[in-house]
């Protein structure tokens, strides 16, 4: 398993990653976006602030680096900074296929992403993925497994993952919705000749959005590395919007909101990596301030408040606009 390099690092970072979804494209749902990325988001641009916080987290720690076909040019960014740094053996790369991104550099497309679970698209998608990631990469996920996904049945493409995973590449996959432990189940319980084929999940938790909690410990207990997506809640418990209770913790322990908003998901035991999905260096500065946050019982109380129903919240998350 390539996460086994995490187990050995010792920096207090080295369990939250970087992932690519903010910056690989110039539209997104994250709330705020407007500020942190002004008018200028051409490729080159997007490149550079890309390599800018590849740099910054490599330097602040940060070991793990997520991307994903459908996050615009995050995989070439991502596959242009590694190239420039062939000795960096200590760090794992993931990305995911069953997005197709197809806005086309606009924030304003009519649809910004197809999603499609079938073997075709895993082929031609694993393929472009290879191209840019080569040997570099180490985790290749499925992304965004519902419930309902052929993903979960399809028996040929279990084989051919497997087959990934038998050369050396690591399957897992991400969720999304709220059914989410639902997926994380029926997914521990696909085998290929007997054995799980997945060895790591990738699903939203953080202060509004706890469903899936129970089912990431059970997995967690199976064996699989927990990657954390949306511990921000894609933007909603961060700084200005972040709700009350937080804002009175982040004053109380005189960090950021943020900060507090991924130590809550980091103290949670089987939380292998969260991610973070900063667009600025300065927030990713503020937000590995969540590896000293120390939070006591009666502010975890408070926090515990902020749940919402996993309906609610995934409504609400479907009717953020792309910025």
């Amino acid at each position: 398993m390539p996460f086994a390099r995490l187990a050995t690092a010792t920096t207090p970072t080295c369990h939250i990653g970087l992932g690519l979804a903010a910056i690989g494209r110039p539209g997104y749902i994250n709330l705020g976006r407007d500020e942190d990325l002004g008018e200028n988001r051409s490729v080159e641009t997007l490149r550079t602030r890309t390599h800018e916080l590849l740099d910054a987290a490599y330097f602040q720690g940060v070991r793990y680096f997520d991307a994903a076909r459908s996050y615009g040019r995050s995989e070439e960014f991502l596959a242009d900074w590694l190239n420039a740094r062939p000795d960096l053996d200590d760090i794992v790369v993931g990305s995911k296929w069953g997005y197709t991104y197809t806005a086309g550099w606009s924030t304003d497309a009519e649809q910004h992403e197809v999603k499609d679970h079938g073997v075709a698209t895993y082929e031609r998608q694993r393929a472009e993925t290879g191209t840019l990631l080569g040997d570099r990469l180490d985790l290749y996920q499925i992304h965004s497994v519902t419930p309902d996904s052929p993903a979960l049945t399809d028996k040929e493409l279990h084989a051919k993952l497997a087959e990934a995973a038998a050369q050396g590449l690591t399957v897992g996959f991400s969720t999304s919705g709220p059914a989410q432990a639902d997926a994380i189940r029926a997914a521990l319980a696909v085998t290929v000749d007997g054995e799980p084929l997945f060895r790591t999940v990738q699903s939203t938790y953080n202060a509004l959005e706890t469903s899936a909690g129970p089912a990431l410990a059970e997995a967690h207990d199976a064996g699989l590395t927990v990657i954390v997506k949306e511990a921000m809640a894609n933007g909603r418990l961060a700084e200005p919007y972040a709700p009350d209770a937080l804002k009175a913790v982040a004053e109380e322990t005189s960090l950021g909101c943020d900060a507090v908003a991924l130590a809550l998901v980091l103290r949670q035991p089987w939380a292998g990596v969260v991610l973070s999905g900063a667009a600025t260096v300065v927030q990713l500065a503020s937000n590995l301030h969540a590896a000293v946050v120390d939070l006591d019982e009666e502010q975890l109380s408070r926090l515990t408040e902020l749940v919402e129903e996993p309906p609610a919240y995934w409504e609400r998350r479907g009717q953020l606009p792309w910025h």
